[in-house]
């Protein structure tokens, strides 16, 4: 009788654990943290390590990223008639922890073309995605509009090295200068971007089903035990 009550627990506690839900994996990240932009200018952009954002609202902007992945290095500040602000980013937040990162923007200061000296050239940016940012080596130099931007240049100013075109939703492009445009001379340059992948949703946790072959010979085992019980 003592054997036949064990045996029924048995199978009660193995079809229960069989009925438990099995908690889905966690997404890929882990868990998160924030870095909090603060800056002086409300609509300055930010970028980390070349990738846009959003924008500084109420003198603030806070992004989520998370413990596991790749580590932002830097970040960048910048807004139209403002000089950008450039800072690198010390360490990674850690789960439920905030970094405060400070950019403070200055405006630019107008200058002559006597100052500036040499005569200009011109830089055409295509692109296929309107709205999107141009950047020379790091500083914001406009947008796109209707597929093109040309930025003028001095032929005897600091060359630029690299430009990058990036847009929220939009994977950035960076590439190398291809050269520098004489005196009345247009480069033109090409960018295309391509939409960034989606995130895919964290599944909701499921139960596991319970093979019809487990029912089955718990049913027999259940009966089994039954007629025995009552035979005793």
């Amino acid at each position: 009788m003592k054997c036949t009550r064990i045996w029924i627990a048995a199978l009660i506690l193995l079809l229960t654990i069989a009925c438990l839900p099995v908690t889905a994996a966690e997404p890929i990240g882990g868990n998160q943290g924030w870095l909090s932009v603060h800056c002086n200018v409300d609509g300055a952009q930010v970028y980390f390590d070349g990738k846009y954002q959003g924008e500084i609202t109420g003198g603030i902007l806070t992004i989520a990223v998370y413990s596991t992945g790749t580590p932002y290095k830097s970040y960048i500040v910048s807004k139209s008639g403002y000089n950008t602000y450039t800072g690198s980013i010390p360490y990674m937040p850690g789960i439920g922890e905030t970094e405060n990162l400070f950019a403070t923007l200055n405006p630019v200061v107008p200058t002559t073309q006597a100052v500036i000296g040499g005569n200009q050239g011109w830089y055409t940016v295509n692109c296929n995605v309107n709205g999107a940012t141009v950047m020379f080596d790091n500083q914001v130099v406009g947008t796109i509009t209707q597929g093109t931007l040309t930025v003028p240049v001095y032929t005897t100013g600091t060359p630029y090295k690299t430009y990058t075109v990036s847009m929220n939703g939009y994977l950035p492009y960076t590439a190398p200068m291809p050269s520098v445009p004489a005196a009345g001379q247009t480069v033109t340059l090409y960018a295309t971007l391509n939409l960034a992948p989606a995130t895919s949703p964290v599944p909701a946790p499921t139960k596991s089903p319970l093979p019809i072959w487990i029912l089955l010979i718990g049913i027999g085992i259940a009966g089994t035990l039954a007629v025995r019980n009552m035979r005793n």
